[in-house]
């Protein structure tokens, strides 16, 4: 998916993660965390961001992720939807979905 604009969703209130993508001049992906557990959890919250990424095919992007501790599907469900609105998509893909 191309990144074409950027795209917000999150919050910054606690349990939460507030996530910001944004197009990129290379086809990379990178990733910049703010959390207050970094330490303890920064590499499981990168991957899950990453992964999230990747499945949706995006190609290029810097996304900034500011975490209040929020638990995995927290993170990939705003990084999937500032993904989408970044990538101004209504292909939406639902996990679960038989649709």
């Amino acid at each position: 998916m191309k990144i074409k604009e950027v795209g917000i969703a999150g919050t910054l209130e606690s349990s939460d993660i507030l996530i910001k993508v944004e197009p990129s001049d290379d086809n990379k992906i990178t990733i910049s965390l703010d959390s207050l557990v970094i330490k303890q959890f920064g590499n499981q919250i990168r991957k899950v961001i990453m992964d999230t990424a990747c499945e949706l095919g995006v190609e290029g992007a810097r996304i900034t992720a500011i975490d209040k501790g929020a638990l995995d599907c927290t993170i990939r469900a705003r990084t999937a939807a500032a993904i989408y609105r970044a990538g101004q998509s209504d292909d939406y893909i639902w996990e679960g979905s038989n649709a």
